[in-house]
């Protein structure tokens, strides 16, 4: 078993966050290949959160969407033609490696009762999309 450095920030599943290899990877691919238009899918981090008082903070995944859409752009501007990002998941869902245990959506799901509750990374990153669009039609 290897043991990430002390003050390595983990997801629940015990995988490393390191936007900059995000960055590393896309410019390495675009500097050795022909690429086409990429579209980014299924990038998403699953963490610990649940839902108190009515709302789930999962404050540890907008640090983590935020961080990695600033590696992204910083990809953009070195020319990588990134045409969209989807972010993993939507809802909370059935993982096939750890069925309903950990949790990536941006909207909370009550898998006995199905209710969908919003976290506050979903309300972030359409915040963050709104903002986009007001920049876009400026």
């Amino acid at each position: 078993m290897q043991l990430p450095p002390a003050g390595t920030s983990l997801t629940a599943m015990g995988w490393e966050i390191y936007p900059d290899a995000f960055t590393d990877l896309l410019l390495s691919l675009n500097r050795r290949y022909r690429l086409p238009p990429l579209y980014i899918t299924e990038n998403g981090a699953a963490v610990d959160d649940r839902i108190e008082q009515g709302e789930v903070n999962d404050i540890r995944r907008i640090r983590y969407f935020q961080e990695h859409l600033e590696a992204l752009h910083e990809a953009l501007e070195q020319g990588v033609d990134v045409r969209g990002y989807f972010a993993w998941s939507l809802m909370d869902n059935f993982e096939w490696a750890e069925g309903y245990e950990k949790r990536f959506g941006i909207v909370h799901v009550d898998y006995a009762t199905q209710k969908r509750t919003i976290k506050a990374s979903g309300l972030s990153f359409r915040d963050m999309l709104n903002r986009r669009k007001q920049l876009v039609a400026a």
